[in-house]
Order: structure tokens, then C-alpha cells, then sequence
């Protein structure tokens, strides 16, 4: 992946974008994914009472597909010259707009909104995201997702 200059980074907020490649969604994943986050509600895990839904099968978990924003970002978005190490900072807004399939494909899009220095070396910034789902116009979420990036 390319590294660029930070401030090359904070010059690209509004025009940076990039997409992630697709990520396979699977039922094993989201087991796992339940395992770990102790939430084994049947719409997640169980496949004949979800199959009586209106999903019509298990759906993966909305926190799975948010928590995916952090392989799709290392995926597409460049990296920082000289930084030490990114942090999750939050977010402005999340909504989770459609059900993911667990057998479903997903990828994400991100646009650099902004990205200021909070404090010497620290450079807050904020992206634009969308979550895509293979075939379907509705992506799964959107957010304003901000990063931290430590550069010494």
C-alpha cells in the first residue's frame, strides 16, 4: 500500500476516495463473530428459525459489518509516512440501512472528509463511509468514521 505525507493527506480532504476490495460474509464468520461477542440471537446463528424471517435466512451482526471498516480501510486507504500507529477515535453517526445476508459480499467506500492536526504530531480525521452490499442498490451502513493518526 502507498505511503504519502501527511500533509498530502490533509491537502486530499473532500477528493480522496477509494474502495475496498469485496469481503466474503459467511455463516462461519458470523458465528465466530457471535462467539466472540457473546450475541447469539437466532437471526445471527440459527438458520431454520431465521429461514420463518423476513430476511429469509441469518443475517450478519450490524457490528460485524461496522467492525469490517478496518480491513477495508487498510485495504484502500494509504498509509501515513512516519506514523506510529492509527486509532479507532469514534464516530459522528452510524445507520445501519440493510440486513447482510450471511452469505453475501461486501466492500467499502470511503471519502476523506477532513483531516486537522488536534495537537502536535496527532491528526484527527474524518471519513465518509459506506458499506456496500454485492447486487443490492441499499448499502448495509453508513458513518462518519474518525481516525486518529500518530506520526512522530
Amino acid at each position: 500500500m502507498e505511503k504519502i505525507a501527511i500533509a498530502d493527506l490533509q491537502a486530499q480532504a473532500g477528493e480522496l476516495k477509494c474502495t475496498s476490495p469485496w469481503v466474503d460474509i459467511t455463516q462461519d464468520l458470523v458465528n465466530t463473530f457471535a462467539d466472540a461477542t457473546h450475541d447469539h440471537q437466532f437471526i445471527h446463528v440459527d438458520l431454520e428459525k431465521a429461514k420463518m424471517t423476513p430476511f429469509g435466512g441469518t443475517i450478519a451482526h450490524g457490528f460485524l459489518s461496522l467492525s469490517l471498516l478496518s480491513k477495508f480501510a487498510s485495504d484502500c486507504l494509504p498509509g501515513v509516512e512516519g506514523a506510529v500507529m492509527g486509532i479507532n477515535y469514534g464516530f459522528d453517526k452510524v445507520r445501519f440501512l440493510m440486513p447482510v445476508p450471511a452469505t453475501a459480499k461486501l466492500r467499502g467506500h470511503f471519502k476523506l472528509l477532513e483531516c486537522g492536526e488536534r495537537k502536535p504530531g496527532e491528526y484527527l480525521s474524518k471519513y465518509e463511509v459506506s458499506v456496500e452490499i454485492e447486487n443490492n442498490e441499499t448499502p448495509a451502513l453508513v458513518a462518519e468514521w474518525l481516525t486518529l493518526t500518530v506520526v512522530r
